[in-house]
């Protein structure tokens, strides 16, 4: 077929595969992701109009012939916002303004081919949108505009309007196209030409690998990544799509105080991965540290990577609650001398009942004096009152007893620490001439009486022995962590039997702390299962500091290094390297999304000096220095995909004979056992998708931007352990499949699993602590101390714990996180982007359909588990079910479902 209007030129251009519908929406599961329920404003209904063109030469006697005309109809659906203010109001009636003058937003056509004199791509004419103007007043969140020309290969856009517009689908159609219409999934802001000159350029949903791009779009190609990488200097605005990298050097403030320094994470000293690079100046005080821009005011993403309006109201509206939840009892410290400590369990039930005026217990004139704090108070009845915790809603006291306490280490919020253990009693990797013998105190005559009639080394041999090993983690900061007021910790070792129920059971605790003098012994006590009222409440606290312990690995490294921060260097690497057209970016994509504005977020409220994890969690001020420590002696990301892990921690070994090639030696281990079902979904689908375009390694070698892409996510956003050893080679399309089903499962699956739970399950802060405020009562150390322990133990109990103004800090917060959005994204879902097919293969598509029925088959099967009595971990009386690992969720707090992404 013809195309006119092309300068200087008449090309026959190759139109894409037509494809088959999306999944339907019952098949969809419960999440909304971008351009469902997209609203059409606008029916089309003209005849659409010829692009006039010059005459061609040809024919006898060198008559100029007139060629076949092509008429086409581009329809362009656009975001617009729910909820404008004034400002936003009038600036959008200007647009309309300047449209009506000829200030529009202007289309181009790019062929796939190129000029045979010029060899410079094809393009069209200028077309402008139409109805701008008329739509002006248009109702619904999604608006269609038109404009007609020939048929494209690429497209432009140019914004010559006054602000910037979310575009979000292009699809061109006209009833010459021989394979029905050209689909173009936007998804980004389109920044006007005031702001930004460049046309934005815009592809078909075709993919092609580099060395198969048509010759009419190699060079936009390069030149949009080009545009992407940016040159490396300058402040970024917030208007700019530029991916690159700086260290974390932006947690510290010190121009505030000696207090608010923090080391710079990134580099040889202290390695780390790379962040999004924002180009802020210096800090006065420190050349090195990057100043800070604090809440409200926004901290630079590259524009698309921001959040949707949904998911920025979901996100504001969590906000506000954990403000409002934090600033009563904030206030009050403040007024009041005394520390505000919770003054029995019920008033730690009341944060649920009848929320926090009634639990604090304070009289009315205290609120009278206080008008903002009553206005509050008659403003937001409702909304301070905290949501029940599901680790609640079975059994109210299930959490004090030993079983749950060893439940939790394979069914809860950090269900990845447990290890099998293999050398008895346990052996620290700490330097002794500093930490002193590496030996524990553990000793066999401590657990004998709970082996069953085993020794130590029979009970090892049979897989019986596991632990909890968080001595070597923490017995380095210890003397800095015990300095700050309020906070005291131990460097803990916990052994469990696995019974023959198939549950465990602790059978002892170890309470390190650092010797006085290098290279002695430290401190140390042994606790195991009491057997009277004293050793009872000993053993309680001990759980507790082991529980402490567990929450700040659990979030400093677990949750925010492991899945977070190592993930940010391989997003940002995929968007400087790899076009929007190569099929492994539009793979990628979907487990991209929100990651860099989440992070971005959390570096300036969540792990920055005197942030929310600092003020919560029993690290405090070394919390990055723990999270830094990890990645520089354990992290591995050959090590990090599921199976790997699982065998790493010895609580899994290789068997052929067995569905996912290994063997559980905890049997009935909820994280694993539903982990295992997701990760061999994802294995499939993407070596199914990998294959359809890779079937050699020469095709994995011989792509550049591929190549490119993994080599600077290792070398550069790594780069502190570039050298390491252990680093995948990319030479071959199982290569490359190990590594992006790595990369999908700890977007997806392993993020959520360690943190949707956070509230629903860690919610209760006397079940999981976040920080402690006292070590167990000593005799020898505070006879004084240790007497009003035995005179009032549940009292001393309470004050070992958080603080009403911590612990309200904290559930606020991590119910803001534990909150899935009404966009939410989930895994096996459609992956159509605004009504438009994410890809023009239909072998892909077929692909990703039989993926979604794998999710799918898998979330029925975790049903089944939960329902399953033989199950312990998961089922029983009073026993939550285990459904962190189930694909779909309704929005809200719902202690399930897996988005594709590290979206919060």
């Amino acid at each position: 077929m013809e195309l006119t209007g092309l300068r200087g030129a008449t090309a026959a251009l190759p139109a894409p595969a037509r494809l088959r519908h999306p999944l339907p929406r019952e098949q969809q599961g419960w999440g909304r992701g971008r351009g469902r329920g997209v609203k059409v404003v606008a029916a089309i209904s003209e005849e659409l109009p010829r692009l006039a063109s010059p005459g061609i030469k040809g024919g006898a006697g060198g008559e100029r012939r007139s060629p076949e005309k092509v008429a086409l109809r581009a329809a362009l659906t656009v975001r617009r916002k729910q909820k404008e203010d004034l400002k936003e109001a009038v600036a959008g009636h200007l647009d309309a303004l300047w449209d009506m003058v000829g200030r529009n937003v202007v289309l181009e056509l790019i062929s796939t081919k190129t000029h045979p004199r010029t060899k410079k791509p094809m393009q069209s004419g200028r077309v402008s949108i139409k109805d701008w103007w008329q739509k002006r007043g248009a109702t619904g969140d999604h608006v269609v505009y038109t404009a007609d020309f020939g048929e494209p290969g690429a497209i432009t856009v140019a914004n010559r309007h006054n602000r910037e517009f979310f575009l979000v689908s292009i699809v061109v159609e006209g009833g010459e196209l021989p394979r029905g219409p050209v689909h173009f999934a936007c998804n980004s802001w389109v920044q006007s030409t005031r702001e930004l000159p460049t046309k934005r350029v815009f592809f078909s949903n075709k993919p092609y690998l580099p060395s198969e791009t048509p010759p009419g779009l190699r060079e936009l190609r390069e030149k949009e990544l080009k545009d992407l990488r940016g040159d490396g200097t300058g402040v970024r605005k917030l208007s700019d799509r530029i991916y690159d990298y700086a260290t974390y050097n932006d947690l510290g403030n010190p121009d505030r105080g000696k207090e608010f320094i923090r080391p710079i994470l990134g580099g040889d000293k202290t390695p780390y991965p790379r962040r999004c690079r924002t180009g802020r100046p210096p800090t006065d005080t420190n050349m090195l540290a990057e100043s800070r821009v604090e809440k409200p005011h926004p901290i630079y993403v590259p524009r698309d990577e921001a959040f949707e309006e949904l998911k920025q109201g979901a996100f504001s509206s969590g906000r506000l609650r954990a403000v409002l939840h934090t600033l009563i009892p904030s206030l009050i410290a403040s007024i009041s001398a005394e520390t505000h400590n919770f003054q029995g369990f019920h008033h730690v039930d009341n944060l649920y009942k009848e929320g926090l005026r009634l639990k604090l217990g304070l009289h009315e004139h205290l609120f009278q004096k206080i008008p903002l704090v009553q206005k509050i108070q008659e403003s937001s009845e409702g909304m301070l009152r905290y949501d029940t915790p599901s680790i609640l809603s079975k059994d109210k006291f299930a959490w004090l007893r030993d079983d749950e306490f060893a439940r939790q280490a394979v069914a809860g919020i950090n269900p990845v620490n447990i290890e099998r253990l293999q050398v008895f009693p346990p052996v620290s990797k700490l330097d002794p001439a500093i930490y002193g013998p590496p030996e524990s105190s553990i000793t066999e005559a401590h657990i004998a009486g709970h082996l069953n009639g085993l020794t130590a080394q029979q009970a090892m041999d049979e897989a019986k022995l596991f632990m909890m090993d968080y001595h070597d983690v923490y017995l380095p900061f210890l003397d800095r962590i015990n300095a700050i007021e309020g906070r005291k910790a131990y460097a803990t070792r916990t052994i469990f039997f696995l019974t023959q129920a198939g549950t465990l059971k602790p059978i002892a605790i170890e309470l390190t702390l650092p010797p006085t003098q290098p290279g002695e012994p430290g401190p140390s006590k042994v606790m195991t299962p009491p057997c009277d009222a004293t050793s009872n409440w000993l053993w309680m606290l001990a759980k507790a500091h082991v529980s402490s312990n567990d929450a700040g690995v659990h979030q400093l490294v677990n949750h925010w290094l492991r899945t977070h921060a190592t993930m940010e260097p391989f997003i940002l690497a995929a968007h400087r390297h790899m076009s929007a057209m190569h099929p492994i970016f539009k793979l990628l994509h979907p487990h991209m999304r929100y990651t860099l504005v989440i992070n971005a977020l959390a570096r300036q409220s969540l792990i920055n000096a005197d942030g929310v994890i600092e003020s919560c969690f029993t690290p405090g001020p070394v919390s990055g220095e723990i999270s830094a420590a990890y990645y520089r002696n354990h992290w591995r990301f050959d090590l990090e995909g599921l199976p790997a892990d699982l065998i790493r921690r010895g609580v899994a070994v290789e068997d052929a004979t067995q569905p996912h090639g290994i063997r559980l030696l905890i049997e009935d281990y909820p994280y694993a056992n539903d982990g295992l079902l997701l990760w061999s979904a994802i294995r499939s689908w993407v070596e199914s998708y990998v294959q359809l375009y890779y079937p050699d390694a020469g095709t994995v070698q011989s792509d550049l931007e591929l190549q490119g892409w993994y080599h600077e996510s290792v070398h550069v956003g790594h780069g502190d352990l570039r050298h390491a050893p252990w680093w995948p080679q990319l030479s071959t399309p199982a290569d490359l499949a190990s590594i992006l089903t790595t990369l999908i499962w700890l977007a997806s699956a392993q993020h959520a699993a360690l943190n949707f739970g956070q509230y629903p399950l860690g919610g209760y802060v006397p079940n999981r602590p976040p920080l402690m405020r006292r070590l167990l009562p000593d005799l020898e150390r505070d006879a004084a101390e240790y007497a009003a322990f035995l005179a009032d133990p549940h009292r001393f109990f309470l004050n070992a714990m958080p603080g009403v103004l911590e612990a309200t800090k904290f559930m606020a917060v991590v119910d803001t996180l534990s909150t899935h959005s009404p966009d939410e994204e989930y895994l096996g879902e459609g992956r159509d982007e605004g009504g438009v097919p994410w890809t023009a293969d239909e072998e892909a598509v077929a692909a990703h359909s039989m993926f979604a029925a794998d999710v799918r088959r898998a979330e029925e099967t975790i049903d089944r588990r939960n329902a399953d009595h033989s199950r312990k971990n998961r089922c029983g009386a009073g026993v939550l079910p285990y459904e962190l690992l189930a694909p779909s969720s309704p929005p809200g707090v719902t202690c399930r479902g897996v988005p594709n992404s590290i979206s919060i």
